[in-house]
């Protein structure tokens, strides 16, 4: 798939996504961490890729070790802001980190977020312990 053709299904899965925690009654004006996620079996692109996501103002999380279900082995790590649920800041950071994928020839697997109730509380009591809304 080219760069230009994911970006424009991640557009589309940003508003999905907003939608469903919309529709769910997730509280529109709070600040979400948003929780971009970045995989690759070569640790060390993958190492660029964090440096890179840094300089462009993420907080990014320590790299952690996979093992999937066939046995391959992926490193990855998250690339974190935290906003409200604007779509044209999803649309604009999801870019960047799309082409930033490319760059180093590893796997822009979207992004995820949590329910936030109308006081600003995570609620977390409904999902999976590992569960986002993505």
């Amino acid at each position: 798939m080219s760069v230009e053709t994911e970006i424009e299904h991640q557009k589309i899965d940003n508003r999905e996504i907003v939608e469903a925690l919309t529709a769910d009654g997730s509280n529109t004006s709070a600040e979400y961490p948003i929780e971009h996620h970045l995989s690759c079996a070569n640790f060390d692109h993958l190492e660029k890729a964090a440096v890179d996501a840094f300089k462009l103002g993420f907080e990014v999380s320590d790299a952690e070790e996979l093992e999937l279900d066939d046995g391959a082995i992926i490193f990855c790590f998250d690339a974190t802001t935290e906003h409200t649920l604007d779509l044209e800041r999803l649309d604009k950071d999801a870019e960047a980190l799309i082409r930033l994928a490319d760059k180093y020839k590893i796997q822009y697997d979207g992004w995820g977020t949590y329910f936030i109730d109308e006081d600003g509380n995570v609620v977390e009591d409904d999902f999976d312990d590992d569960e986002e809304f993505e």
